[in-house]
């Protein structure tokens, strides 16, 4: 008999995220000798933990085509939610649903700490003696899974769109900074990426023959505000302009950053910025050029914004969740799907599976070489790992009305058979 499946999203949401839970769905569809009722985790392992179990398999076929173009994670929610070693009352509880809903597989759908999540639940079944294949599918806008040698993935599934984004962007930001510099001579940007430089280092691909005047400051730069200064006022001199990306893990002191529940640095929209503190110090310092340094701050449009998708992302995305749902089918539990580049100068990927233990919190760190000797630029060879995944052709987005036509699943609930329960971290 076939058993039923478990799909769950955690962390920060990517525009092609439920490309992934697409994939996983179908694939599991298409194989009903082995796969019952696939059920969504509603807000994650959260959703698991209080029994609220979407149904997905007996959503309308429309709304499921429409997962491809649906950004964020609207359509089965996500969460935050960090299971720690010592809540084993949360554990118990998660094997407990698994028990009551005939849940033999379960699909995990995140960054490092996901994986770890899907890690110890593999675990625990293993040892329960609980018939449970875990598998983890890979998402990140920060491109931070995996080691720095791009041996257990070449990048994840989020950081293409993320990148195009940046690259689309920045060109038009070029546009009104050359407009506008005889006022406003700076513009600084302020990019995602608490500690890892992939998504300020994108802004690259804008203009990759460097006809910009354009400084890239990665958290890793290890530069001062006042470096900094003097680089964008050599600039100034130079071209009368500058834009300035920064990333907003870049170090101007203590700005009010708080943690989330995974002990992750979030830095907080109402309090200062990273953005704003470089704009103050620079025209507090003097500019070497009339007028004044402007900021800009783009939020979480970063990542769910469907129209900077880029197609590649998506077709990689539902790969990956196909592929998981392949290896749940044929090599068992413990593993994350991945995909890794073959080598050669034209673009090519294959789809494989990695072991969980060997992801699970792990974080790559983004390599010293692809950046450049003045630290204030990334290298062509950056650029080469990265355009391709950013794509050549825009994605099709049904509008109705005007307006983008989103997936709308329906509240398809599983019945409760359990009582009620407060997950640990909240009592």
């Amino acid at each position: 008999m076939p058993k039923n499946v478990i799909v769950a999203q955690s962390g920060g949401p990517t525009p092609v995220i439920n490309n992934t839970l697409r994939g996983i769905l179908e694939a599991c569809q298409a194989m009903p000798d082995k796969f019952g009722v696939v059920y969504a985790g509603y807000h994650g392992i959260e959703g698991v933990l209080q029994e609220e179990l979407l149904n997905l398999s007996d959503q309308p076929a429309e709304e499921i085509a429409l997962l491809r173009v649906t950004p964020g994670a609207g359509s089965i929610g996500t969460c935050r939610y960090k299971l720690k070693s010592k809540q084993q009352e949360d554990f118990n509880r998660i094997l407990d649903v698994f028990k009551a809903h005939d849940i033999g597989y379960f699909f995990y759908i995140g960054g490092n700490d996901s994986m770890d999540t899907a890690h110890k639940v593999a675990k625990l079944a293993t040892e329960r003696g609980l018939d449970l294949v875990a598998v983890g599918a890979p998402k990140t806008i920060d491109n931070d899974v995996g080691d720095s040698e791009f041996k257990l993935i070449d990048h994840t599934p989020g950081y293409g769109s993320v990148a195009r984004y940046w690259a689309l962007s920045i060109q038009g930001a070029n546009e009104e900074n050359a407009g506008s510099s005889p006022s406003d001579p700076v513009l600084v940007i302020q990019a995602m990426g608490r500690k890892i430089g992939f998504i300020p280092a994108a802004a690259r691909l804008a203009d990759p023959q460097r006809e910009m005047p354009l400084q890239i400051y990665l958290a890793e730069s290890g530069l001062t505000l006042a470096a900094m200064a003097d680089f964008i006022n050599d600039e100034l001199k130079r071209s009368g302009r500058c834009i300035a990306v920064v990333s907003e893990g870049f170090a101007v002191g203590n700005i009010g950053e708080v943690k989330d529940s995974f002990g992750h640095t979030m830095f907080s929209s109402s309090g200062a910025t990273v953005e704003r503190v470089v704009v103050n110090y620079l025209n507090g310092v003097g500019l070497a050029a009339r007028g004044a340094a402007r900021g800009n701050l783009p939020g979480t449009d970063q990542r769910h914004s469907m129209v900077y998708a880029s197609t590649v992302d998506l077709e990689e995305a539902y790969k990956l969740g196909e592929k998981a749902a392949l290896i749940a089918a044929q090599d068992g539990s413990g593993y994350m799907s991945t995909i890794l580049r073959e080598p050669g100068e034209v673009y090519n990927v294959r789809y494989d599976k990695v072991p969980l233990e060997l992801v699970a919190n792990s974080e790559r760190s983004f390599p010293p070489k692809w950046i450049t000797p003045n630290r204030v630029d990334v290298t062509d060879d950056f650029v080469r790992y990265a355009r391709p995944l950013i794509g050549d052709s825009w994605p099709t987005i049904p509008l109705v009305d005007g307006r983008q036509r989103f997936a709308r699943l329906q509240k398809l609930f599983a019945t409760q058979k359990l009582l009620n329960y407060v997950p640990e971290a909240y009592r």
